[in-house]
């Protein structure tokens, strides 16, 4: 996979449909790409880090979480929380794995 953005900045994050925070975000987007240098639809990683440390107890977050941030530029992102530490991840299953792409 070939690494095709990074991003940071500040954005809303939403837990159980719900915006808890703004929080801060460092994110680094993985394409996978055919070897003619072309990139594979859907096949995809994003990997980073949330700044998750001032949030309220009482939003309850949880390892293996799923939760949505809205990015500075408002593109909407749905992932996974990997640890209380701010980690979190997604990734897209490329072509021929559903009736989605």
């Amino acid at each position: 996979m070939k690494l095709v953005e990074e991003s940071q900045g500040e954005g809303n994050l939403t837990v159980r449909g719900e915006v808890v925070a703004r929080v801060g975000y460092a994110l680094n987007r993985y394409q996978a790409m055919t070897s003619g240098g072309l990139p594979v639809p859907g096949l995809h990683r994003i990997e980073g880090t949330l700044a998750l440390a001032g949030l309220p107890e009482s939003v309850g977050l949880e390892q293996d979480m799923r939760l949505a941030l809205e990015l500075e530029d408002g593109r909407r992102l749905d992932l996974t929380l990997v640890d209380l530490n701010g980690q979190v991840l997604s990734e897209g299953h490329g072509p021929g794995h559903c009736g989605c792409c």
